[in-house]
């Protein structure tokens, strides 16, 4: 039996329904991972879904069904046009360790490329070793941390800020 074959592909603003069930699905299997909470998102309007997907939004599926999610947020001020935000980063558990997140980390990076973007940011939480660890892999480092930049059920976790430059 041979390897089953995932499609990486940036999803258009027509697309809100497959962006709210892998968004939703994220926010709802691994809440500590992320700073929004699925009850923000779960009762937002379609026109809400819709501009989140004017920055480019890519989605991994398997067998049509979507299984894994990067967003790209590009700044918009002139002078900082050249950086982009990575958000909503997410891969189905059972999908986890079969390069899921690397190839749409790749698909994001080779867009972000294309649109001029220079350097890519995040901010993860500092409990997510996985996340550290995989953001590690592929070239980012670490600038900085956020104390208490979370919020999370009275606890206060520090973001860790990592960044990665795409113009080497």
């Amino acid at each position: 039996m041979g390897a089953e074959r995932i499609l990486i592909r940036r999803i258009s603003p027509d697309e809100i329904d497959v962006f709210r069930r892998i968004r939703l699905e994220a926010l709802r299997c691994e809440p500590a991972s992320f700073a929004s909470r699925f009850d923000d998102w779960a009762v937002l309007p379609d026109e809400e879904w819709r501009q989140r997907l004017n920055d480019p939004v890519f989605i991994a599926f398997s067998k049509s069904e979507p299984i894994g999610i990067m967003r790209l947020v590009r700044f918009r001020p002139r002078k900082m046009a050249h950086r982009a935000t990575l958000v909503s980063v997410y891969v189905r558990q059972t999908e986890r360790g079969a390069g899921v997140a690397a190839d749409l980390l790749n698909a994001v990076s080779n867009s972000a490329r294309r649109l001029g973007v220079l350097q890519m940011e995040l901010a993860v939480n500092a409990e997510n070793s996985a996340a550290l660890r995989f953001y590690r892999r592929h070239e980012f480092v670490e600038v900085g941390r956020i104390p208490g930049g979370v919020l999370d059920n009275d606890r206060e976790i520090d973001d860790v800020i990592m960044v990665r430059r795409l113009d080497r």
